[in-house]
């Protein structure tokens, strides 16, 4: 038996905590600031962006691992499936309208 095995995961605490947070900041930006709407959208798609940071890290253990090429070669390809899933939908939904 590994003794990391029997250890508090306090790793996964601080990034729920983490998270929390920056989803709050979030909230608080949209509902509470009378900052231009650009600037929110940009607000919050950098704590997004910091956000998913967190879990890749703390919660989906992207540094463990004995294979890390494989790893790498898995974020690449779900980035640019994530890629082409949402400039897929732009186009469409932005396109459909002049037909």
């Amino acid at each position: 038996m590994n003794h990391q095995e029997n250890r508090f995961p306090i790793s996964h605490v601080i990034g729920f905590l983490m998270s929390l947070v920056l989803t709050l900041g979030a909230a608080w930006v949209a509902l509470k600031t009378s900052l231009p709407p650009n600037t929110i959208m940009w607000f919050i798609g950098t704590l997004a962006f910091v956000q998913a940071a967190i879990q890749l890290f703390l919660f989906m253990h992207l540094r463990e691992g004995e294979d890390r090429k494989a790893n790498v070669i898995n974020m690449a390809y779900a980035f640019f499936l994530a890629f082409v899933i949402v400039a897929g939908s732009i186009w469409v939904l932005t396109s459909g309208h002049s037909h």
